[in-house]
């Protein structure tokens, strides 16, 4: 015979309404609490950069599709047939600019101010978009100094997963696109772009409006990998037609290393907290 005890009917207040609202999902994603999820989006990451010290970052945008050196050598071994060997070619000519972004990271890290004691305060902290490619060589260099680095990751339909080598506890993950480049660019005392396709382009151009608005202070720009940049962007274009001033043209530098890139930041003024002030 059934336990009548095992089948009697449940509470009544197992409804999602009896739910506490920061425990109901349902509730919290809703249309109606996008402004909600979106201040939680800000005071996480605004939250764990203040605990960690994080005073101040250096931006590295740039492709996740250039590869670094051992990825490059293992997609020439792995091609089989006339268009797949010609294709890894192609992909692994682009690992130099990985390469450079790696130095950067590390050059950033050692001569800027990142590398200080556990409770101290971090400056010129790494920080990308947290995925591979040219993020992902900036993260390592910082990773080779020892240094902390941040890695600003977003939801994508194709998730995409954050690499191996930012802070662990500085690596987030956005929904919003707008909070993520919100984020990005609030502590920033200096941007690096390397070569890359809509999505460096967009974060580039965006930042670079916010300069020649006035809607943000100036900060040094360096564009790394001349060739690119003289090819894909007809800078003088622009302005010729125009849409800039002529002015507006010296919002950058365009370099080819690493070293080149350091020397362009400082120049134009980022400050390297460390004890000599240019490092070692």
């Amino acid at each position: 015979m059934t336990d009548k005890r095992l089948t009697a009917a449940s509470p009544p207040y197992v409804s999602n309404s009896y739910t506490l609202a920061v425990e109901d999902t349902e509730f919290l994603l809703r249309d109606e609490l996008r402004g909600i999820r979106f201040a939680l989006e800000y005071e996480k990451a605004e939250l764990a950069l203040r605990g960690a010290g994080i005073r101040s970052t250096v931006i590295v945008f740039g492709s996740a599709r250039i590869p670094s050196p051992e990825h490059a050598e293992n997609m020439l071994k792995a091609a089989k047939g006339k268009e797949a060997v010609a294709k890894a070619k192609k992909r692994a000519a682009l690992s130099p600019w990985y390469t450079e972004a790696r130095k950067l990271g590390r050059i950033v890290s050692e001569r800027g101010g990142a590398l200080k004691p556990d409770g101290g305060i971090h400056d010129n902290v790494i920080a990308t978009g947290g995925g591979p490619g040219i993020m992902e060589a900036a993260n390592r260099g910082a990773q080779d100094a020892g240094a902390p680095s941040i890695g600003f990751n977003i939801r994508l339909p194709h998730e995409q997963e954050p690499n191996a080598y930012s802070t662990p506890n500085l690596t987030f993950l956005f929904h919003y696109f707008n909070m993520r480049k919100m984020h990005l660019v609030m502590r920033a005392n200096a941007l690096a772009v390397f070569p890359g396709g809509f999505g460096t382009m967009d974060e580039m151009f965006e930042l670079l409006t916010l300069e020649q608005t006035k809607k943000s202070s100036l900060m040094p720009v360096v564009l790394v990998g001349r060739q690119y940049w003289t090819k894909v962007v007809n800078f003088k274009a622009i302005a010729d037609y125009g849409m800039i001033d002529l002015d507006d043209l010296n919002l950058f530098d365009i370099v080819d290393t690493a070293e080149e890139a350091w020397t362009s930041m400082q120049q134009r003024g980022l400050i390297a907290h460390t004890e000599k002030g240019h490092g070692a």
